[in-house]
């Protein structure tokens, strides 16, 4: 029963990090313009993006009430 809690909560942040990586990226403008330009900058970006969606998740998912 736990596993499948687990399975379920694993599967909705993966969900929302599918949906909300992109956008917030392309706000920030990790565009692959970027990319080629100036990589580092670009991944840079790419993870504080990553680290911001991680915690809205924590918050959503982990950390609910």
């Amino acid at each position: 029963m736990v596993t499948y809690h687990l399975y379920d909560t694993d599967r909705a942040a993966q969900e929302r990090l599918d949906t909300i990586l992109p956008k917030l990226a392309a706000a920030a403008g990790a565009t692959e313009e970027l990319k080629a330009r100036d990589q580092m900058k670009w991944v840079g970006i790419m993870n504080t993006c990553k680290a911001q969606v991680e915690e809205i998740i924590y918050n959503e998912l982990i950390y609910e009430d």
